[in-house]
């Protein structure tokens, strides 16, 4: 860790403990090396210490008070091909200062003068072509190459095995003519040191020899907002442009005044590296021969009003472990072996398929493990447990451990907390092999307002909206995107298609879905403006929702969207050219979590048996409108945090009947139309809340625990939900419409007691009741198909090995021609006591 500005530290967040620790020291190679490299924490040649004013890890350099006393060896730890040393750059003697033509007593032709404009901006950060000035050009009596190396005693060209020294004009501009005709290959050879014997020399390429390495048709996609591939065009990207290996560093700053970038490889010092403008879509780009993979970088932009900033990069793909905050340069060398996973996740579509879904917070499932060791166990886990998909809270990089990973500053990067980017791919891959999909949450209603991160990233707002109003988000303390600039849009829909791209995701759920949609969420009268139509919608964030949605599914097949949209929004999961009668097509979404029915069922649940009877339509009323989306039932982290207690913590009773309670509610909500989503801990009913500091309570699951019993018991219960779910299609195969459900008795509230059908395609019915009393009720009559002859259990949440009294009915059970409930034949069953009973026929 090295010591960092006030600005490193997360928002939110306290402040992290500052190591002031020297800058690092980095050797001088004696010769160019094509080959990119990230190497750091090496040390300075012959011992020798970086100069003072050197500057720490993000930070600009200050500038020394008076030249050093000896030799100033080059910082460069991602590769010789960027220079500079740890001071600032000063006129030397007999050096010129302004823009009069350099010495030509050899008789080489006069060096043309640099304009004092060019210098001034040059040096300040503010120049938009830089390449026009520095390199290689063209002039009356040959070619003229110019470089702005800072610290540099001397620079000479390299050229056809001929060396021409260059002159110095001081403030780190070195110039000369050579006589040719034509502008050749060449290399320069750098000099840091002071004497024959000690030269510290550096043969390096010259960035601003290349042409641009962003295409034309990148430049006009971005400029429309549709580069559906944003990541290949913006951000840091190793390469081999021209013939040589480097990195291209894109950036969309289109409010700067310039743009330079800095790095470990300069000691964070961006003067040897501006960036050039590529017109009018705001992209500035530079190709940097010889930096590769772990790389570390920011961006220094000149704002508007002259002043600089360092920002990480938006679209960086991998960042450093919190609280450092700078970008690393990275590619991916992972090997998928998911192609059988990927050939046939489209077979099905999601809604007709089953669909359970563990959610995990990785830092915290078992707190301490990398990806890779979490490959080593999550999978085995959840697959013993018969769920199908993992759902993953944020893994995008984000400062502040305590937001679970919901304010987010590195869109593009797995959370280095765990790994690299290619050890999350490698616990996806792994998952995948294990037959489990993977869902990840994602955020695109907001973010943080670190000072280098996105916040008004290039002088002014950017990617948040220009309206204060439509900016801040009232409940969170951050920023919200501004969904009407194709430039952000582009941004976040891009990036819901890199996830499923570059990560295999099988699906994205996005949070905070309603926060986006209307323009007065958690706003008071006066604070917010209506629309174009003076209605209270998000126009921008539908439509926005709407292209992230047709594009993900257009170019992922098998991939599916969920929304957290807590509101009753019409058409969630309609299809976005459909348009219903509020005058808006569908939003796109495949799936919906059903908030009204995670908050009514644990309402009645959390009430004594004794009062269920004067809430009983708080379970019925989700059968109302459960077709008017394609929902999923969520037990998920927010219900379990902050208060609300943990599931079976609020079940009333004493320990048996909270156990008993929990056994039974899980049973109604597999049985119930729509997926499952159940949070990690609750499997096997743990009692504490959760926290991201430790995660679930292990322990409670340890032979020598008096009680692991009832706990294991839970659990054993989780994995046979999902096994019987999983191999009973009329749970899953019809819930979407309303052929696949019908009530027994939906009006039992004086027994607390809730039966109904669920059937299949071809028809076959499940017969589940649920009993939420304490007392078993011997000949209960229900009605049912009377072509079933004979019923049989398939699952009792009261049976022994759960926990429960085992209270069961003897196999098979016979339909009697005696009508009930509506129906020409019935069964008589004795219900267990805070039970759910599946039957089939037999």
């Amino acid at each position: 860790m090295t010591a960092r500005t006030p600005s490193d530290r997360p928002s939110g967040s306290p402040s992290p403990p500052v190591t002031p620790v020297a800058a690092r020291q980095v050797p001088a190679p004696a010769a160019a090396v094509e080959k990119p490299t990230g190497r750091k924490g090496a040390r300075s040649p012959k011992g020798k210490k970086p100069a003072p004013g050197t500057a720490e890890r993000g930070q600009a350099p200050a500038a020394a008070t008076a030249p050093p006393a000896g030799p100033v060896p080059p910082a460069s730890s991602a590769g010789p091909d960027v220079p500079a040393a740890p001071t600032a750059p000063r006129p030397r003697e007999g050096a010129a200062t302004g823009g009069g033509p350099a010495p030509s007593a050899d008789g080489t032709p006069a060096v043309p003068p640099l304009a004092d404009g060019d210098r001034e901006r040059l040096l300040s950060g503010a120049h938009h072509d830089p390449h026009g000035v520095l390199g290689a050009h063209p002039v009356a009596g040959g070619v003229l190459v110019r470089v702005l190396r800072p610290y540099a005693r001397a620079v000479t060209v390299v050229s056809g095995g001929k060396r021409t020294g260059l002159a110095d004009d001081g403030d780190g501009f070195f110039s000369g003519v050579l006589p040719l005709d034509a502008v050749p290959e060449y290399t320069l050879l750098v000099r840091y040191g002071d004497t024959a014997e000690n030269p510290d020399e550096l043969e390096v390429r010259d960035p601003y020899r290349f042409l641009p390495a962003l295409g034309e048709l990148d430049l006009h996609l971005i400029g429309e907002g549709r580069h559906e591939e944003l990541w290949k065009a913006l951000g840091a990207l190793p390469m081999v442009h021209q013939g040589v290996t480097g990195t291209r560093f894109t950036v969309w700053a289109p409010n700067a005044r310039g743009v330079r970038i800095a790095g470990d490889f300069n000691y964070w010092d961006g003067t040897s590296l501006p960036m050039r403008s590529l017109g009018s879509t705001g992209v500035w780009e530079l190709f940097v021969p010889g930096i590769g993979d772990g790389a570390l970088y920011k961006f220094d932009i000149t704002r508007p009003d002259g002043t600089h900033t360092l920002r990480a990069d938006p679209m960086a793909r991998r960042t450093e472990v919190p609280p450092a905050t700078a970008s690393i340069v990275t590619e991916s060398h992972h090997v998928w072996r998911d192609g059988e996973w990927l050939a046939h996740r489209a077979d099905r579509p999601v809604h007709e398929a089953p669909f359970s879904v563990y959610e995990v917070h990785l830092g915290s499932w078992r707190p301490g493990l990398t990806y890779r060791q979490l490959a080593a166990q999550l999978p085995a886990y959840v697959k013993d447990l018969g769920f199908t998909h993992v759902e993953l809270m944020p893994v995008a990089e984000h400062p502040f451990g305590g937001s679970w990973g919901y304010q987010v500053t590195g869109f593009y990067a797995p959370t280095s907390r765990m790994g690299t980017p290619d050890d999350f791919r490698y616990l996806v891959d792994a998952l995948h092999r294990a037959g489990i999909g993977v869902l990840v949450d994602w955020v695109p209603a907001h973010f943080p307002k670190d000072e280098w991160a996105l916040a008004r990233f290039d002088g002014r707002p950017l990617y948040e909206h220009a309206d204060p109003r439509r900016a801040e988000h009232p409940d969170w303390g951050t920023l919200e995107f501004d969904y009407g600039r194709t430039e952000v849009r582009n941004f976040l829909v891009a990036n819901a298609v890199y996830w499923c791209q570059e990560f295999h995701i099988d699906g994205l759920r996005v949070d905070a879905v309603a926060s986006m949609l209307y323009l007065d969420y958690s706003r008071e009268e006066g604070q917010w403006s209506p629309n174009e139509h003076g209605g209270r919608e998000n126009l921008d964030a539908v439509a926005f929702l709407q292209e992230m949605n047709a594009t993900v599914y257009r170019r992922c097949p098998g991939v599916v969207t969920v929304a957290e949209e807590s509101t009753a929004w019409s058409g969630v999961t309609r299809a976005t050219h459909h348009v219903g009668p509020d005058g808006f097509g569908g939003l796109g979404f495949g799936l919906k979590w059903n908030m009204g029915w995670m908050h009514d069922s644990l309402e009645y649940v959390a009430k004594e048996p004794v009062h269920r009877k004067y809430h009983h339509g708080e379970m019925t009323f989700s059968m109302v409108y459960a077709y008017s989306e394609n929902y999923v039932l969520p037990i998920s982290h927010d219900e379990v945090v902050h208060g609300k207690r943990a599931l079976v913590s609020k079940m009333p009773g004493d320990w048996w009947q909270q156990r008993a309670n929990e056994r039974a509610y899980l049973g109604f909500m597999w049985a119930h139309p729509g997926k499952q989503l159940l949070f990690m801990g609750q499997e096997f009913a743990q009692g504490a809340e959760w926290s991201e500091s430790h995660g679930p309570d292990w322990w409670l699951l340890d032979p020598s625990y008096e009680a692991e019993p009832d706990h294991r018991g839970v659990r054993d219960l989780v994995r046979d939900l999902n096994r019987v779910y999983g191999a009973t299609p009329a749970l899953w195969q019809r819930d979407t419409v309303p052929e696949g459900f019908a009530w027994v008795d939906g009006d039992a509230g004086e027994d607390n007691v809730f039966a109904f059908l669920r059937f299949d395609a071809a028809g076959a019915p499940l017969l589940a009741v649920s009993h939420f009393s304490p007392v078993v009720r011997e000949g209960y009559r229900l009605g049912v198909p009377e072509e079933c002859a004979e019923w049989t259990e398939v699952l009792n949440t009261d049976a022994a090995r759960y926990g429960g009294g085992d209270v069961r009915n003897a196999e098979p059970l016979k339909t009697e021609p005696v009508g009930a409930h509506g129906r020409p034949a019935s069964l008589r069953l004795t219900l267990p006591p805070l039970a759910t009973v599946w039957l089939r026929p037999a």
